[in-house]
């Protein structure tokens, strides 16, 4: 039985593969009402957070065939089910988790390289530099998070202009902090003339304000994430170990055996409860994009 299970997972596996490898993978839909943009804005604004050109159903397709292919090894190596099912769980989960991390990451290389950007506008206003020019700026010489975000700032500006290019950065980069900055210079490129240096002043201590504050909550939960994945994990790779290296506990967990299948599920549970509410009370917070109407994508994960 359990060679069976291994093959079709195997064969499963190996099908979609190869169909993704190749460009010919299944499109599978399934019916549901008609979903608008809105509904799907957070899981899409998750990844591209996070630096993934991926749509949430192929980023939870890539994470389940990682997840199936983990649950074939695990099974061939423990013969027990019950065993390798929770590891390929933990499989799967870690993508997420993973791009989770990257994309606070990113996130927080953007909103750190902030006052360095501003203070580099300012300068360049200061030497009789325009706002568009100073912008232009940021793209070569500006810190590395921002110049690759202003990339293509130079050539957007001058087909459709600067606060439709700035509109464009805004997007792109998808942070509630840069939403304000942004806001902030479209009206001071409205504006121009003196009020151009008060405006960037302003801005610039706000910002270094708020990213104090952000830095501060970070810190203070990273310790409790730290802990909560190790708790979460080192469990699980010594049951494997066990179930792989002794005959004992290899028929205890096994499916003929009821009481060693109960009591991997309730571990698995209890696992998940408790995971799931360390990392809802370690949750960095997420400000809400108020000047794009959209809420915010959260840090546990893209919506399918």
């Amino acid at each position: 039985m359990t060679l069976l299970i291994a093959a079709l997972s195997t064969a499963v596996f190996v099908y979609f593969a190869v169909g993704f490898l190749t460009g010919t993978a299944p499109d599978i839909k399934f019916r549901s009402r008609e979903k608008t943009y809105k509904e799907l804005s957070d899981g899409q604004l998750w990844l591209i957070q996070a630096g993934l050109d991926l749509s949430p159903r192929q980023f939870w397709g890539a994470s389940a065939a990682a997840g199936l292919m983990v649950f074939v090894a695990a099974l061939l190596f423990t013969d027990t089910p019950a065993v390798a099912f929770p590891l390929a769980l933990i499989v799967v989960a870690i993508p997420r988790g993973f791009y989770g991390r990257r994309r606070s990451q990113r996130l927080a290389e953007v909103q750190n390289a902030w006052p360095d950007g501003l203070r580099l506008l300012m300068g360049s206003i200061a030497a009789g530099s325009s706002l568009a020019a100073a912008l232009n700026r940021l793209s070569t010489e500006g810190p590395e998070a921002l110049r690759n975000a202003f990339q293509r700032f130079p050539l957007t500006s001058r087909m459709l202009g600067v606060a439709p290019a700035l509109q464009m950065v805004r997007e792109e980069i998808a942070d509630a902090t840069t939403d304000r900055i942004i806001e902030v210079l479209m009206v001071a490129h409205e504006r121009g003339g003196q009020s151009v240096m008060s405006i960037l002043r302003d801005l610039a201590n706000s910002t270094n304000k708020d990213l104090r504050v952000l830095e501060e909550i970070r810190s203070e939960s990273l310790e409790s994430r730290i802990n909560a994945g190790a708790v979460f994990v080192i469990p699980w790779l010594i049951l494997v170990l066990l179930t792989a290296r002794t005959e004992m506990f290899r028929e205890f967990y096994s499916t003929d055996h009821a009481v060693g299948v109960v009591v991997v599920f309730i571990g698995a549970v209890l696992s998940g409860i408790g995971i799931l509410i360390v990392s809802r009370l370690s949750r960095s917070p997420i400000e809400a994009r108020v000047l794009t109407g959209s809420r915010p994508a959260q840090a546990g994960e893209p919506n399918a």
